[in-house]
């Protein structure tokens, strides 16, 4: 996929608060779904394109959000194919974006939440890179190559496989350190590491595997 360049934040209607303004760079393009759309205009901020079906807010919420909206795209909400977060991040890829981060995508809907983690593999698999953030996480899915890590707010670096099974994991740099190893779907052998160098390095021969950082 050839890329424009541009980073994507989507902001979701999920668990969002001042973490999330404090990552958006000016250059960014802001994209709201849904509620997600109003806490970027409560925020004062514009937005490049405001989505979905806009269910979860009120006519005067809804006219808030057209006004600091560039582009509005609402849908049916009852005949609509996919979840606000998709729709959104459909957008984002049609943009061709050299990456996106989802905000707010890990509320208290566990099933939303599972979808919206899917939906990393699509990024994957497109040549984006992606990443779901929230208070307290940041997921990531990577695919055979090197990945380097660098320590940040997030204390905990815990990896899980998407695929059935992911071969080849080496880690260095990490208090666990592990080499050429496998986890299969069910193993919790990679959950709960620690980074303790300057920085780390994950290493993947086969497979998908979620790189998830996580703070208590």
């Amino acid at each position: 996929m050839s890329k424009h360049g541009k980073n994507i934040r989507i902001f979701s209607g999920g668990q969002l608060g001042e973490w999330a303004l404090a990552g958006i760079a000016p250059s960014d393009i802001l994209v709201g779904a849904d509620r997600g759309a109003l806490f970027l205009a409560r925020s004062g901020l514009h937005l490049h394109c405001a989505l979905g079906d806009f269910d979860s807010v009120t006519a005067e919420e809804r006219a808030e959000i057209a006004s600091a909206s560039l582009e509005t795209l609402a849908v049916d909400p009852v005949m609509k194919d996919m979840t606000d977060t998709e729709m959104a991040f459909e957008w984002a890829m049609a943009q061709r974006p050299a990456s996106i981060a989802v905000c707010g995508a890990l509320g208290t809907r566990f099933d939303h939440a599972l979808a919206n983690v899917h939906l990393l593999r699509r990024a994957l698999r497109g040549g984006v890179p992606c990443a779901i953030e929230d208070a307290h996480n940041s997921i990531e899915l990577i695919g055979p190559g090197r990945k380097q890590l660098v320590p940040g707010r997030f204390a905990h670096v815990s990896l899980l496989p998407l695929t059935d099974e992911v071969s080849g994991i080496t880690l260095t740099g990490f208090r666990y350190p592990l080499h050429r190893a496998r986890l299969a779907i069910g193993q919790s052998l990679g959950v709960s590491n620690v980074l303790e160098q300057p920085s780390g390095t994950i290493e993947v021969g086969t497979g998908e595997l979620l790189v998830i950082r996580s703070s208590d």
